[in-house]
């Protein structure tokens, strides 16, 4: 399943150490008030602040997340593979370079519906379920594809459900980490490993799947990621513990209704609809370079191998600088980084307003990328200010609103340059998202806890629900 953003433990003591809890929350939070532990003794129950000095290694030494990491690579992998060649059936079906297109971006669309109407599946049904029951969904989906009497717009419909199935799948697993690892930096270095290889899975899983269409029918490829799938599913099912629901058997109420309220319970909450945008915003501005890199290249007159080129650059700079801050900073320090880079991170796009050459715009992207890992840091913002109760739809949320806006930058950056040159919108996003993240960081700031404050949301009416 496609992977997104995830949180981790231990309230940061960085540009919040000089930062006290607003007292003067707008009137959304006076519905959900804050519920604060006194003590600056960590809450029973989370795990240790760091780890062993292994760092990631210490990651892999627990023995369910060599499964959850596992069945990720394996579930990521056949998306990748499977939206590829469906793409190229979907056209070998048609003709139609606008089906064609239509079906990549049904990857991203359905996100928000999954996303906000599905969401209370993540905390009202057990973890490990969950997971197993998404990727046989998403296995019978990919087969039910691979029959030859399948029209086409039973394939477009069957896309729009794996699509939708994913940010319950990524969810509930970023939750489900918080089981496995601990709220702690084990849980930290955890999402980031995901994240690493979900970047390393897209530039690989494009190369593979080039490969085995070269050698196999867009069909044939497709029914290998039933394989995948499979696989994922009994990696889950054999490889992890069973444990209860977060809200107790069956819930409080309907699906829908439980999905809803947690998606007002987060977003009704000052400091947590504040961190949300700040996984939200600089992705939805950072994808203008990729999903203009084409123009552009022709633009500045490279051909496909610089094209390739400024297509690496940016995750490959993501990667780097998320391994170096997992494996050689710090918590205290990871959480330093946020709020600078989170605003300065758009500012290398900005060189795209002097129409430089391919060699100058892959360093630009490498920057930019490399600003990304202040989600290193985020992340233990998160999973400080969620509550277990909500934390299922939390990530489940944080997943679908990542990818929607993500699809919208895109669509947004592919408008303008209808009207202005591609080295200009480029540029535009980089400053206009700088703009925006600005008052956001200063909103991030302001309602920062104390140090040693751990925040929690709770309403009234949801005291019902217990945590499993």
């Amino acid at each position: 399943m496609p992977s997104e953003t995830g949180t981790p433990a231990d309230l940061p003591a960085d540009a919040t150490a000089d930062a006290t809890a607003d007292s003067t929350d707008d009137a959304s939070d006076d519905v959900l008030p804050s519920v604060t532990a006194p003590s600056v003794t960590p809450p029973p129950g989370t795990a240790s602040p760091a780890p062993a000095p292994g760092g990631y290694r210490a990651v892999f030494a627990v023995r369910e997340f060599r499964a959850v990491f596992a069945a990720h690579l394996l579930s990521l992998l056949g998306v990748v593979v499977s939206e590829l060649a469906l793409t190229v059936l979907v056209y070998d079906l048609t003709d139609s370079p606008l089906l064609s297109a239509l079906t990549f971006a049904l990857g991203l669309l359905p996100y928000l519906v999954g996303g906000t109407l599905l969401a209370g599946v993540a905390d009202r049904y057990p973890a490990r379920r969950v997971l197993v029951t998404c990727d046989l969904v998403c296995a019978g989906c990919v087969a039910v594809m691979v029959l030859p009497g399948t029209p086409v717009a039973g394939l477009l419909v069957l896309r729009c459900l794996v699509a939708a199935v994913s940010p319950v799948f990524t969810g509930t697993r970023t939750a489900a980490l918080a089981d496995i690892l601990g709220e702690g930096d084990l849980y930290v270095l955890g999402r980031s490993l995901l994240r690493i290889v979900s970047q390393s899975a897209l530039l690989a899983g494009f190369g593979v799947g080039g490969l085995l269409l070269a050698v196999v029918s867009p069909r044939g490829a497709i029914t290998i990621t039933v394989a995948t799938f499979l696989c994922s599913a009994a990696l889950l099912r054999l490889g992890t513990r069973d444990r209860p629901a977060r809200l107790g058997a069956g819930g409080g109420g309907s699906l829908l209704r439980e999905s809803l309220s947690g998606a007002r319970l987060v977003l009704g909450h000052r400091r947590i609809r504040a961190l949300l945008l700040l996984f939200w915003l600089p992705p939805a501005f950072v994808v203008a370079p990729e999903a203009l890199a084409a123009p552009y290249a022709d633009e500045i007159g490279v051909g496909s191998a610089a094209l390739g080129l400024l297509m690496c650059a940016m995750p490959v700079g993501h990667i780097a600088a998320e391994l170096y801050a997992g494996a050689a900073l710090g918590p205290r320090v990871r959480s330093l980084i946020v709020l600078p880079f989170a605003a300065a991170g758009l500012l290398p796009l900005a060189l795209y307003g002097l129409r430089p050459g391919a060699v100058l715009t892959a360093v630009a992207l490498v920057l930019a990328g490399a600003a990304s890992a202040y989600v290193i840091g985020l992340d233990q913002w998160f999973v400080d200010t969620v509550p277990d109760e909500l934390r299922g739809r939390a990530m489940t949320l944080l997943t679908a609103g990542l990818m929607t806006l993500q699809g919208v930058g895109m669509a947004l950056a592919g408008l303008a340059a209808e009207f202005f040159p591609v080295h200009q919108v480029v540029a535009g996003a980089g400053v206009l998202g700088t703009l925006c993240l600005l008052p956001l960081v200063a909103e991030v700031r302001r309602t920062a806890p104390a140090p040693g404050i751990r925040t929690e949301v709770r309403d009234g009416a949801d005291q019902h629900m217990t945590s499993g």
